[in-house]
């Protein structure tokens, strides 16, 4: 009983700490690069994101595919599988019972068979030593955590594609019109010429002009048509939809007034708060931790106990008679002396698997920060940008009325036209890609900053 009481001590005196671990070494900035001006004030998570936008038509695209993106399905499937896996260590450290009956006949020399019946029911329990259940229990509620922000980061990419597309979809409708009117345009303006060329009023290289800068014109609509089906698909994919018409048909537009206003990003360090892929990883890191303290506490004695008790009788009838109960018990205390470093690489690999788990969530705080850095430099840029674009778009209009009533004025040539015509086209396709540009540069600073639910 003293060697008994001596081990024990010498046990838990070794497992009095827990395992030496580094944590991260992280350092937050003050401010946020390319930002315009110093804000205090956070969005928070607690909000609908999107709903920003003022778009009823991106919100109901949102919420169907939150509610039937099959990814987000599965994930949100992990966060009750892990849940239910907290609940299993548990009762993995818990007393387990179990009920035995059992027959057996022996045949001997004398001719005589020889029979036994038992009742048994049993216990056996694990103790858990030296904070294993501690361990173990951390290690799973760590894991649960993690999922749960995995999901809360599927929901946010899922969302912010969504709006992306939505955006680029509505760019390619626009580009799309633009070009199909400028067709029907130059197509009748084509047929002028060529009325005009049959009474010798203007040339065949005019007329053969018309014709080209029709054709051009009509080459971008097939390719605009096919842009607007394709992101229509991609977008019917990820609400978990088939294909549907009424995506490319629906009524919304860009406009300059449905943009959101100053997004108060907040403080630096509280984007460590709300970004999932960070708490994803922080939560990754808490896991690994947990796991060295697992493996290290393999290491160390193991105290197992068991327990047996019922009625034996050698006939069947006698089981429910007055024979007397009998029970046994014993307890196991086992101590690891050597297993060829087994449980020490064990502990190695926890410890190689808890530094790359520290890397990753430094990494994720890094990329954050370059994330919301690029959209808000994305946001600041595209807004003079689109203002830039719409102030040319309105000369190039300008200049293309003019050079036409000049034309029909004789004062200027053919070739002017076409040029002032096809300057202005190039710039109705290039403001409304800037435009959907500016657009998604506003989901990306959402996405970079955690967005909100």
């Amino acid at each position: 009983m003293k060697r008994f009481t001596i081990i024990l001590g010498v046990a838990f005196a070794l497992s009095a700490c827990n395992a030496r671990i580094t944590p991260p070494q992280i350092s937050i900035p003050s401010e946020y690069s390319y930002a315009e001006q110093a804000i205090t004030d956070s969005l928070g998570i607690d909000f609908a994101w999107w709903e920003y936008f003022g778009d009823s038509t991106l919100n109901d695209l949102i919420m169907r595919s939150i509610a039937n993106n099959r990814n987000l399905l599965v994930a949100a499937s992990r966060i009750e599988q892990a849940r239910i896996e907290l609940g299993n260590v548990r009762s993995n450290y818990l007393p387990s019972f179990a009920f035995g009956l059992s027959a057996e006949g022996s045949y001997t020399k004398a001719t005589r068979i020889e029979q036994q019946y038992q009742i048994a029911p049993t216990m056996s329990w694990e103790v858990p030593l030296f904070g294993a259940l501690r361990h173990s229990r951390r290690a799973a509620y760590a894991e649960l955590c993690a999922t749960k922000w995995g999901f809360r980061g599927v929901m946010l990419s899922l969302t912010t594609e969504v709006a992306t597309s939505y955006f680029t979809l509505l760019q390619y409708r626009s580009s799309l019109e633009v070009a199909r009117n400028t067709y029907r345009l130059r197509e009748i303006s084509a047929a002028l010429m060529d009325s005009m060329y049959r009474y010798g009023f203007v040339s065949a290289v005019e007329r053969q002009q018309a014709y080209s800068l029709a054709d051009a014109a009509a080459v971008d609509i097939p390719t605009y048509e096919r842009a607007v089906v394709e992101t229509a698909a991609a977008l019917s994919t990820l609400m978990g939809e088939y294909p549907l018409d009424s995506i490319i048909e629906s009524p919304s537009a860009l406009h300059a007034d449905r943009l959101p206003p100053e997004i108060p990003v907040g403080l630096p360090s509280a984007l460590l708060e709300r970004r999932p892929d960070v708490l994803e990883a922080y939560y990754g890191v808490e896991q690994a931790a947990a796991k060295v303290n697992i493996a290290r506490v393999a290491r160390f004695p193991s105290l197992s106990l068991t327990a047996s008790g019922g009625v034996l009788s050698s006939t069947i009838k006698g089981l429910t008679s007055s024979n007397p109960f009998s029970w046994s018990a014993a307890a196991k205390l086992l101590q690891p002396l050597y297993a060829f470093g087994h449980l020490k690489r064990g502990e190695l690999s926890a410890r190689e698997g808890y530094y790359q788990a520290v890397k990753q969530y430094e990494q994720s705080i890094l990329q954050a920060f370059a994330d919301v850095s690029e959209a808000l430099s994305q946001i600041s840029t595209y807004r003079r940008e689109v203002e830039r674009y719409g102030a040319m778009l309105e000369s190039d209009r300008r200049i293309y009325e003019m050079s036409k009533a000049l034309y029909a004025s004789g004062m200027n040539s053919y070739t002017d036209l076409i040029d002032a015509e096809r300057t202005l086209y190039d710039s109705q396709m290039s403001y409304a890609e800037v435009r959907a540009q500016q657009y998604i540069a506003y989901v990306a600073l959402f996405k970079a900053l955690g967005g909100g639910w």
